[in-house]
């Protein structure tokens, strides 16, 4: 999983969303009433919460289609089509570094992208490029992936607002959310 954990990674990333404070620090960023679409659906764990706080879901899929509603699509092949017109596009996606770059190029292109991940991507090399299209920044802290762990992950996570149209001049900014 991390790179301080002693589990064993889960095939495809497939780390369950089940912890309230991700989707608790994103809500106050998003537009009362948006759309959106996930992308990396897994078993669904960000869609309930987000619907449940008024937001339209146009759309969820993954590389395999694990309960009925989905549909089968590979991420990096993402489309206008796929988009069904959504507001933005928010999902907690594979953490391989291949994989993880591959979408932050391709799904902002589309609409703003909500991406949860590790807070310590933001300080390699490989972000340098990519923080230019980043226009915010939420700080989750540690999330617990485990529903039945006594404790969270090792690492910390942030969402990251990605949006291709609009190039940030001075970095992301930082948004405070709630506690």
């Amino acid at each position: 999983m991390g790179k301080r954990s002693r589990f064993d990674r889960i095939d495809k990333d497939l780390y369950r969303t089940t912890d309230p404070k991700p989707v608790a620090r994103l809500l106050p960023w998003l537009a009362p009433g948006a759309s959106f679409v996930e992308p990396c659906v897994g078993w669904g764990d960000l869609v309930g919460p987000l619907m449940r706080a008024g937001h339209d879901c146009r759309g969820r899929y993954d590389v395999e289609a694990r309960y009925p509603g989905v549909e089968r699509l590979d991420a990096r092949k993402f489309d206008a089509e796929a988009l069904r017109g959504a507001d933005y596009i928010i999902t907690n996606p594979p953490w391989m570094r291949e994989l993880l770059h591959e979408l932050i190029d391709v799904l902002p292109r589309l609409a703003p992208t909500w991406l949860l991940f590790d807070s310590d991507w933001m300080h390699t090399g490989f972000a340098a490029s990519r923080l230019r299209r980043c226009q915010a920044i939420v700080s989750v802290g540690r999330v617990k992936w485990f529903r039945h762990s006594r404790h969270a992950s090792t690492d910390n996570c942030c969402w990251y607002l990605f949006d291709a149209r609009a190039v940030a001049t001075t970095g992301p900014v930082f948004l405070r959310g709630a506690a």
